[in-house]
């Protein structure tokens, strides 16, 4: 069974994404939110199938949590970091190959295409 952490320390947000993965994939992987940074931090590891960040936490915000769990041994390649920034200012914080995906969680189309993302990693941990 995959693992996927949700960390925003807005509880609503981590409630979103929990339900949709739950109602969206029934079984397919333990969901596990912290709206404290700090608290996610021993939970990391490397059997992290999907890792979505926000970036603007207080006390420690989603480029530095980006660092620690990397450090720890979640793939690059999992972690999205999701902000209400414009995708520039994203781009900037986190070039391409620092992550998996950098979303502006306001923009519809950016929500598309974190969809599908998604849709594409929660296939790959099917098989």
């Amino acid at each position: 069974m995959s693992r996927i952490m949700i960390v925003d320390d807005y509880k609503p947000f981590c409630i979103k994404w929990a339900d949709f993965f739950a109602s969206n994939y029934p079984g397919k992987a333990i969901i596990e939110i912290f709206t404290n940074p700090f608290s996610a931090l021993p939970h990391l590891s490397s059997d992290i199938s999907l890792l979505l960040v926000d970036y603007e936490m207080p006390l420690l915000d989603g480029k530095k949590f980006l660092y620690y769990a990397t450090n720890k041994g979640v793939d690059k390649n999992r972690i999205i970091i999701a902000s209400a920034r414009d995708s520039e200012h994203l781009h900037k914080e986190f070039p391409q190959g620092s992550c998996l995906a950098v979303i502006n969680k306001d923009d519809p189309v950016q929500n598309s295409a974190f969809l599908m993302i998604v849709d594409s990693i929660m296939r790959k941990i099917e098989c």
